[in-house]
């Protein structure tokens, strides 16, 4: 059974409807992402299973109990917000303290947590100094600490790592992983960056115009996207298009800019189709199933890989990654010879 269970969501403002009957299940102590782009309903989302929005239709539900209508703080639920909400006026561990403080828990009880939790963030130094004097992690963590220390059944986050500088981002994500881990934390994360949602989740909800593409482990979702959509916002991808001459046994033939090439799926003779393949899956001088030639027009260094950028005509794209280029970059305009297993073909009707 789900920890939390949304059922059939929609919510409009207005003529435009910013969920379409949205289901969500989250089983207890998981972690899941809501991941998409601005506008696709993450944050509404969020909201509405934290009480700040109500539904116009469908169902909230949190450990068998059905709160729709219940305001957010009868729900058991602790947020994290995107600008952290810290009392500027307050010291760390006063913040801490807050909300531990509303719910009428005891000064041994309230102390005994913010001394717990302030060293679950790595902030025991920092107990009595203000808020304002932190640095943006900082802040963050005692915003983390804050939502933990009442003990919530879930912990909602909202883009709580935007504001930080790429290293401290991942270093808290790291952090906190961990952390929620360790408390057993249900947790649903709202972001837009798909290496957080691939580094910090159990499964991770595709979303797009209010509703979910696909929802799945990290592996399963970006080894097989179910949508071109999931395909093309969860990593990177080598995308042809062509159209389908054949069907047998479980494959597909298509004629594309670079010959016929074959994928795993069903497809009737005839339909335009997209093909795509992660680019860390295609060899470069060495076969796979079947090989294709393409001229070099970039090669981008990237430290451990180098990305290679090859030309092409129309909307298609081609790229491969490598970290076995014995002579060096390739020149611009070099010929290359391309291999993938047909195992690591996808394939999409046309969006």
């Amino acid at each position: 059974m789900n920890f939390l269970d949304v059922s059939g969501a929609t919510k409009s403002f207005g003529a435009a409807t910013v969920l379409d009957g949205v289901d969500l299940g989250v089983g207890q102590g998981e972690f899941v992402s809501l991941l998409g782009p601005s506008g696709c309903g993450k944050t509404t989302l969020l909201r509405i299973v934290a009480g700040l929005l109500g539904v116009d239709r469908g169902t909230v539900k949190l450990d068998g109990q059905d709160i729709t209508a219940l305001p957010p703080h009868k729900r058991d639920v602790g947020v994290v917000f995107q600008n952290y909400a810290l009392f500027p006026h307050l010291t760390v561990a006063e913040n801490v303290a807050f909300g531990l403080k509303a719910r009428r828990r005891g000064s041994t009880e309230t102390a005994s947590a913010v001394k717990r939790f302030l060293e679950l963030v790595h902030l025991s130094d920092f107990a009595d100094r203000s808020v304002r004097a932190l640095s943006g992690g900082q802040q963050q963590r005692v915003a983390v600490a804050r939502a933990l220390a009442v003990r919530p059944k879930l912990l909602l986050l909202d883009e709580p790592f935007s504001a930080l500088d790429r290293k401290l981002r991942e270093g808290m994500q790291i952090d906190l992983r961990r952390l929620l881990r360790e408390l057993g934390t249900t947790s649903v994360f709202v972001t837009h960056d798909q290496d957080e949602a691939l580094t910090m989740s159990d499964r991770i909800a595709v979303m797009n115009k209010g509703g979910i593409e696909q929802l799945d482990t990290p592996e399963a979702i970006y080894r097989k996207p179910a949508t071109a959509f999931a395909l093309e916002f969860v990593g990177l991808s080598s995308r042809l298009s062509g159209k389908v001459v054949g069907t047998q046994d479980g494959l597909v033939t298509v004629e594309t800019s670079f010959g016929r090439l074959v994928a795993p799926g069903n497809f009737v003779s005839g339909a335009p189709v997209m093909l795509a393949v992660r680019p860390e899956r295609i060899t470069v001088d060495r076969p796979g199933d079947f090989a294709v030639t393409a001229k070099l027009r970039d090669a981008v260094f990237q430290g451990a890989k180098v990305q290679l950028h090859f030309e092409t005509t129309g909307g298609d794209q081609l790229m491969a990654e490598t970290a076995d280029l014995p002579h060096g970059l390739p020149a611009p305009g070099s010929e290359m010879k391309l291999g993938w297993a047909v195992a690591d073909t996808l394939i999409y009707p046309v969006p």
